[in-house]
């Protein structure tokens, strides 16, 4: 996996500061991309720090922003969809937009979105979140039936509950048990990326704790 290249999007976030710190570990080049100029600070040294949206040469994008807002399918305003979809949805869209023709132009390349569970497996009480994510799960395997030809990799990998400090305030104790940390789903993104998953492209791969 040497002499590789990898932007990850959402850097400043346990998971996406865990994925950077693995794919470094792991011999890439990585570059950090977040809007949260401080939280890029946290990133150990080694690592690229960039407060902007990504739009560089890459060979790997690995894409964690995304959002989340409680809300049943009959109170969900236009507004949590709104955000829902342009968050979860748009800025993987955008961001694949984005780096396709570097990948194209090397012909080969692996792109990776952190999907979700309730996109997976209907959930009540996240309308808008798990229509998001669904739709986030389809793009995926849209995108891999587009860019395969290319020699480009597309494929997510979809947490049912991360275990982070932003999650603790909001979870049950006995949902909390079962979350997954974001080091056990960085070490699923840097299998996918790496040359020993050559042969997966296309796959939403399932991360739903003990």
């Amino acid at each position: 996996m040497s002499e590789r290249v990898a932007i990850v999007a959402g850097a400043g976030g346990e998971l996406g500061r865990a994925t950077a710190e693995k794919l470094a570990a792991a011999g890439l080049t990585v570059a950090g991309v977040d809007r949260n100029q401080e939280a890029l600070k946290e990133l150990p040294d080694g690592i690229g720090r960039e407060a902007a949206d990504p739009a560089d040469p890459a060979e790997v994008l690995v894409n964690t922003i995304g959002t989340y807002r409680l809300g049943e399918a009959l109170t969900a305003t236009p507004e949590d969809l709104r955000l829902m979809i342009d968050v979860n949805v748009g800025a993987a869209l955008r961001l694949t937009q984005a780096v396709v023709p570097y990948l194209r132009d090397r012909g080969s390349g692996s792109v990776v979105h952190v999907a979700a569970r309730p996109g997976l497996e209907p959930a009540a009480g996240m309308a808008a979140y798990a229509v998001s994510k669904a739709a986030l799960a389809h793009l995926t395997r849209v995108l891999d039936l587009e860019l395969r030809p290319f020699g480009i990799r597309v494929n997510a990998v979809a947490p049912q509950q991360l275990d982070t400090a932003k999650t603790h305030p909001y979870l049950a104790p006995e949902v909390l048990a079962h979350a997954v940390v974001p080091e056990a789903v960085a070490d699923i993104i840097v299998y996918l990326v790496s040359d020993a998953a050559a042969p997966v492209s296309g796959a939403v791969v399932p991360a739903y704790g003990a």
